[in-house]
């Protein structure tokens, strides 16, 4: 990677991305309420049960395969990932998580003229595209290869993971940086993961995450959209 793919990749990873992921706590707001998640401890296991068991082998692998397609243009199984994302979610608060958030990237790309006519025609035929297909397109733009993607793409998950968990159970800014630098030591092990994971193997059976957002829709007081 060179210093202006490492400039891209910050940009994508940043929290400054005008894609929304600041307002999402996917269940763990709810999981603050029922007293599943109550401290540091507990919070830091929520996150890290969901990135081993929950993104590595789903969401990740399949940023994964869709970044690899896009860099070499097979449209067609593109797409087809890309529907099998899709139909992962659980929910309606998932599905229009992923959604929102890939439309406002795909957005973005087309006001940065970053989409050549190939990535453009892919959008139109994955609509409404996912975050994951959008993030793909913007590593084909950028230049950047799918394990430096995903590592970034996981960083920003989780850190809005560990930013929701402060302002939910509450924690305090040490107790977050801990817990990013506990954390962060378990990213290299799911992006090999995702990379070496076999197509009959992606899963995204995740019943307490689905259980959690599902509760999330109704819950009385709130201050995330999932």
């Amino acid at each position: 990677m060179n210093a202006l793919q490492l400039v891209r990749l910050m940009q994508l990873a940043s929290p400054t991305l005008p894609v929304g992921a600041y307002s999402y706590s996917q269940g763990l707001e709810w999981a603050v309420d029922s007293g599943t998640v109550r401290d540091a401890p507990t919070a830091q296991r929520w996150i890290g049960d969901l990135l081993a068991h929950v993104h590595a082998h789903g969401e990740a692998a399949v940023l994964y395969r869709l970044c690899v397609l896009a860099r070499d243009e097979d449209w067609q199984r593109f797409a087809h990932w890309h529907t099998w994302f899709r139909a992962s979610r659980e929910t309606a608060e998932l599905e229009a998580e992923t959604r929102q958030m890939g439309g406002a990237l795909a957005r973005l790309l087309r006001d940065l003229a970053a989409l050549d006519d190939a990535a453009a025609t892919a959008v139109e035929h994955c609509a409404p595209i996912m975050l994951p297909g959008a993030f793909a397109l913007a590593a084909r733009a950028f230049g950047l290869m799918p394990d430096e993607v995903v590592t970034a793409y996981l960083w920003s998950w989780m850190e809005n993971q560990v930013l929701a968990a402060m302002k939910t159970v509450p924690l305090g800014q040490v107790a977050g940086q801990r817990m990013l630098l506990s954390l962060g030591e378990a990213i290299p092990v799911a992006v090999a993961s995702a990379r070496d994971c076999a197509d009959g193997d992606l899963t995204s059976f995740a019943p307490g995450l689905a259980l959690a957002s599902a509760r999330h829709e109704t819950q009385y007081s709130r201050l995330f959209r999932s």
